[in-house]
């Protein structure tokens, strides 16, 4: 699972931040990135916040739904500004990946 994440993670990179070699914005996406954890053992393996069961797709939908960032850290007073923003993050990568099927030998 580690694997497949870091190949997602530097992917990202490639494709967020194709024009652009500074180092700062990569170390801060990749600050971002690592508060997004799957397991499976936890809300079924969907992309959640530093391990906790808040999902990437509960934070979005809520920013979504005109919630400000003050609104939804009162409403789970574990979560930090930085989480909010790595759900971003997160989500504005996984719209623009495109899942090509493998052809089969």
């Amino acid at each position: 699972m580690g694997t497949i994440y870091n190949l997602r993670r530097s992917m990202f990179l490639h494709c967020y931040n194709k024009d652009s070699d500074d180092k700062l914005d990569n170390d801060l996406i990749m600050q971002q990135l690592s508060r997004i954890t799957f397991n499976p053992e936890v809300m079924g393996g969907k992309p959640c916040i530093r391990g906790l069961r808040v999902t990437v797709g509960t934070v979005v939908g809520l920013m979504a739904s005109g919630r400000t960032i003050e609104e939804i850290l009162q409403a789970y007073p574990y979560l930090e500004s930085a989480d909010i923003y790595a759900a971003l993050t997160y989500a504005a990568w996984r719209v623009e990946e495109i899942e090509v099927p493998l052809a089969t030998l």
